[in-house]
């Protein structure tokens, strides 16, 4: 599993995952939607084409995290999948695909900063991330 869920007392934390950093970010990306909706077996029916730009990949996670939520939250949709065009340390540029949905399972405020760092452990990518819900 690419993500994990882990305690934490009033928000959402999770342990994520990847043997590069394009899997770290589409295990984050994972990770975070199925909080937002359960995943369902439904066809892609939108995408959205997003850009961003941070000073460090740790903050480039986390920025791309809630460019996710706003676009969701905006649109009324659930992405489940990501492909990405372009992933450095400090910039991106992805597609995300999903479909329309009436309303999320659960909540998420955002992605934080708090404690966000990505380290390489042997040959794996790993972060913890806190959401405020």
């Amino acid at each position: 599993m690419p993500y994990r869920v882990l305690e934490h007392t009033a928000d959402f934390k999770m342990a994520v995952f990847g043997k590069d950093l394009t899997e770290l970010f589409q295990s984050a990306f994972s990770g975070m939607t199925a909080y937002l909706k359960k995943p369902e077996n439904k066809k892609n029916t939108v995408s959205r084409k997003i850009k961003v730009e941070a000073p460090d990949n740790a903050i480039l996670l986390v920025d791309f995290l809630n460019k996710i939520l706003a676009l969701a939250q905006i649109n009324k949709e659930i992405y489940q999948s990501v492909k990405f065009s372009r992933l450095a340390d400090t910039e991106l540029e992805a597609e995300v695909f999903g479909y329309p949905v009436d309303s999320f399972t659960r909540d998420i405020k955002a992605a934080t900063y708090h404690g966000a760092e990505i380290k390489k452990e042997g040959d794996v990518f790993k972060t913890n991330l806190i959401f405020d819900v």
